[in-house]
């Protein structure tokens, strides 16, 4: 019986030095410095600065476009030579939904029970509107209502939404969330982009509505003009401080800066369609771009003292040629070498602290003008029109270097090329084509969407275009080929094969 007795006396003393133990364990074992959860206001803060657009953006949309051109063959293959380079087509992809929607749709998980974050969830709601258009007119069919789920819904294999579908509700999203932004509730003054200005995030918000509302123009006219009286009704962007735009510096550098800064720098130049359309048009933009190293017969002979940076001197690089077969049309052109062409000035606009614009008054401008010119709003569309080219021009100013255009230029310029009726539509989006300069993603969609400029195919003889003139669109990463194939033949099925001439939903021939 003692025995007995003892046993259980120390079992109680077990149980009791135990349950001691425990009360103090989750404490004792947790880290009192240790981060265990985020602030969705880094998380929009970091999305809209990972939001700008990098080495992609050189490889494929501004070649595609006739911004710039590359003849060598390498990591920099792709729209240059007509080709589909997987390791640089799944750019936008790899960036856009690892940092950007990743980070944005957390926040909205954790903002949207929390009354003192409202503002902040419908101002995530809008960028996140703004990375699913890229996202979506760079491949098509992407995952939309389940993409960003794996933490928060254990989704681990997201299925791809139909871009019909992704626009439908990004416009109504876009809609719902410009409209409860509420200066009565809690701001937002630590975001980077406007500083908690909730008018401006309501500008934006309207300006990207109308931006998606006119992608629909060829494919459901009805949904574009109801969408875009909306975004028009709403207010838009009322001048260049309104633009939505990326400020780098020293600790976040522009990637377009750093590469034709660093191992890229001999090998882009300003494409030949883009310098003549500026110089038939006495554009004063160009001699704020543009650099042409006279003379240089090598990467060496790139430096200061051949800078030339004058209207006149300034000759585009043709596209249809690689380094090894250029060499003849650069010497037809009276250059010394391919390293004569004009390039972008990487002390001025190529600047690795350059700001990098996303979403600006000009392109809203030019956007709305266009909707005049369809009979979808009211207005003066000569002025709207003006507007636009005007703060392109006033743009220059924010970047570094002597790249300011003067009012006087700006209006002489204006003055020259007005509107003539019955080609509003065509001259309205050639201007959106020079004002999104470097903007490769918007230019190229816009491009596609309007059919202007009117500018020659790329007629490289190792394309690997089938059916095509144009890339319509990129090919989707070869690891959702690999993980989530299933899903991925689901939405080629639908949309097409993943190829480059596969065009996406709104992109129809007319």
């Amino acid at each position: 019986m003692k025995r007995i007795n003892k046993y259980i006396f120390s079992l109680i003393a077990i149980l009791f030095f135990t349950t001691a133990c425990d009360e103090g364990f989750d404490e004792l074992n947790t880290d009192p410095v240790r981060q265990t959860s985020v602030d969705p206001t880094f998380q929009l803060n970091y999305a809209i600065i990972n939001s700008a657009y990098g080495y992609n953006n050189l490889t494929y949309e501004t070649t595609i476009v006739r911004h710039m051109i590359t003849p060598f063959i390498g990591v920099g293959t792709g729209g240059n030579l007509n080709q589909d380079n997987r390791a640089a087509t799944q750019g936008n992809w790899q960036n856009l939904y690892r940092n950007v929607l990743k980070n944005i749709i957390d926040g909205i998980e954790n903002s949207k029970d929390d009354p003192d974050r409202e503002n902040l969830m419908n101002i995530l709601k809008i960028w996140k509107a703004h990375a699913t258009m890229v996202l979506t007119d760079t491949y098509g069919d992407i995952p939309y209502s389940e993409a960003g789920m794996a933490y928060i819904d254990g989704v681990v294999f997201p299925a791809y939404d139909s871009q019909q579908a992704i626009y439908t509700s990004l416009l109504s999203e876009l809609e719902q969330a410009t409209a409860a932004l509420n200066p009565a509730n809690r701001g937002v003054p630590q975001e980077i982009m406007y500083g908690g200005n909730l008018d401006q995030w309501k500008k934006l918000g309207n300006s990207l509505m109308l931006r998606a509302a006119m992608r629909l123009v060829k494919v459901d006219p009805g949904l574009a003009e109801q969408y875009t009286k909306k975004a028009i009704s709403g207010g838009l962007m009322e001048s260049n401080a309104d633009n939505a735009v990326v400020r780098h510096d020293a600790n976040y550098r522009n990637n377009v800066g750093t590469n034709l800064n660093g191992g890229q720098a001999p090998f882009y130049y300003l494409d030949q369609e883009f310098v003549n359309f500026m110089k038939t048009n006495n554009d004063p933009r160009l001699v704020a771009i543009a650099v042409r190293y006279v003379g240089a017969n090598q990467e060496g002979d790139q430096i200061e003292d051949n800078a030339d940076r004058t209207f006149d001197a300034q000759i585009g690089m043709p596209q249809g040629y690689d380094n090894s077969s250029i060499p003849p049309i650069a010497a037809a052109d009276g250059l010394n070498s391919l390293y004569d062409y004009s390039q972008l000035d990487r002390n001025r606009l190529g600047n690795p602290e350059a700001p990098s614009f996303l979403v600006t008054y000009s392109q809203t401008m030019l956007l709305y003008a266009e909707a005049i010119a369809r009979g979808w709003a009211t207005g003066d569309i000569a002025d709207a029109y003006a507007k636009g080219i005007q703060a392109n021009m006033r743009q220059f100013s924010l970047w570094p270097g002597e790249t300011t255009i003067t009012e006087a230029d700006i209006d002489a310029y204006i003055a020259a090329n007005p509107l003539v009726p019955g080609m509003e539509i065509e001259q309205i989006n050639n201007q959106y084509w020079v004002s999104s300069f470097l903007v490769g993603p918007e230019s190229w969609a816009n491009f596609r969407r309007s059919g202007f400029p009117t500018v020659a195919p790329n007629k490289y003889p190792g394309s690997d275009l089938k059916t095509e003139d144009f890339i319509r669109r990129l090919t989707y990463p070869d690891s959702e080929l690999t993980v989530n194939k299933v899903n991925v033949d689901a939405a080629t099925n639908r949309q097409g094969p993943d190829i480059l001439d596969t065009r996406v939903w709104w992109d129809v021939k007319q």
